[in-house]
């Protein structure tokens, strides 16, 4: 048995001080700091934050590898690289690349996500694959890339249902309900409306049918507007979980707190980061393109925007900075509901029975320790 002391432990409600934190591979709960079972390994907060490990439900890539690649080794870089950010668990996220690159990027995934649930696994837990494309609207693919581009398969998805556990999808393409028809009767396959150009009413319709999340919110879709509130509308009003980019540059921080305020339990925080993450400024790739990294802006050569260099821990603390919410429910955003999102009930809070996966961090969220089902995996020494 472990117990972290001295620490402010951030529960799915409040934050607790005063108490100590007992785990092992799971959260055993909280007892008083003079009441420690015997022998117990003490790990010593001193002021920190202690909580749940984040869930990163869209990452391309992070420190020059990226998930489509189809490399073992470079997945497993990329999951020893964001525990440094706090994040114990995560759906590498591939693009609208070719199917054989998909295949082979969703092979790779499926036995790296058993591999990572071995002790000797040093990174972020793989919870399976999120699949952004390639079922997408070519009229607002972003920088995802048009000569891939397919109608709604949803044959393909189930060749590979033990692993996807997200796919986008525009739902105004032609066969794009049947397709959510048969994904919702024939797996748990979370269904997501993104790089669309639906309607209010036709991205209604998609979420009538099965459809329940909403791919990076504002960014490739239609837009709000009065008249014709579009899919953006759609995210904000209808029971999805929809997902947000908070670098503060893909959406204005002044709407944050909408956001936050319409969503509630069902705003999830992603990093949609790529490749250049955590690395300088500079050339990078997307999906085979070229992007150019300038600060916290990635973009193609023509301007478009592509994907982010954001850490999940960073968002988290934009989103307390901009959007006013207490720190629990800030961190609610990065763990507890992403987690329930994709049905993971045992991950995302500190809750007893839950996998002890836990970070560390200041006021500033700067990460100082990562924990996976009670193993140390990230320590800043």
């Amino acid at each position: 048995m472990q117990a972290i002391i001295n620490g402010r432990i951030v529960m799915p409600d409040r934050v607790v001080t005063g108490q100590a934190l007992l785990f092992d591979e799971k959260i055993a709960g909280l007892c008083a700091p003079d009441a420690l079972p015997s022998g117990c390994a003490v790990i010593d907060a001193a002021g920190q934050y202690v909580a749940p490990g984040l869930v990163d439900l869209h990452i391309h890539g992070y420190m020059g590898e990226d998930a489509s690649d189809a490399s073992a080794e470079g997945v497993r870089i990329m999951a020893r690289s964001i525990a440094r950010n706090g994040v114990t668990s995560w759906l590498p996220t591939t693009m609208t690349v070719s199917k054989q690159q998909l295949c082979a990027a969703f092979d790779n995934i499926r036995t790296l996500r058993q591999e990572s649930r071995t002790p000797s696994w040093d990174g972020a837990e793989i919870l399976g694959v999120n699949a952004e494309g390639p079922f997408i609207n070519p009229a607002r693919k972003g920088a995802q890339s048009g000569e891939h581009v397919l109608l709604p398969d949803p044959g393909f998805v189930l060749d590979f249902a033990d692993v996807i556990r997200i796919v986008t999808l525009a739902p105004e393409m032609k066969g794009g309900l049947d397709f959510i028809d048969t994904l919702r009767s024939r797996t748990d396959i979370l269904v997501s409306i993104g790089h669309t150009d639906a309607t209010f009413e036709q991205a209604k319709a998609a979420v009538e049918h099965g459809a329940g999340h909403v791919t990076h919110t504002f960014n490739a879709m239609t837009g709000l507007n009065h008249r014709a509130p579009g899919a953006a509308g759609a995210a904000l009003t209808l029971p999805v979980t929809a997902e947000l980019i908070a670098d503060t540059f893909h959406v204005h921080p002044a709407l944050f707190p909408l956001v936050a305020k319409m969503k509630g339990e069902k705003l999830c925080l992603i990093t949609d980061c790529t490749r250049a993450g955590g690395l300088s400024d500079g050339e990078y790739t997307l999906g085979g393109q070229p992007i150019f990294v300038r600060g916290i802006e990635c973009r193609l050569a023509d301007g478009t925007i592509a994907g982010s260099v954001l850490k999940l821990n960073s968002a988290v603390k934009n989103l307390l900075d901009y959007a006013g919410l207490p720190v629990w429910e800030a961190v609610n955003c990065a763990s507890r509901n992403p987690a329930a999102a994709i049905g993971q009930a045992n991950k995302g809070t500190l809750e007893a029975g839950r996998d002890a996966d836990i970070f560390l961090c200041d006021d500033r969220f700067a990460v100082s320790r990562t924990i996976l089902r009670g193993k140390t995996i990230f320590m800043d020494i």
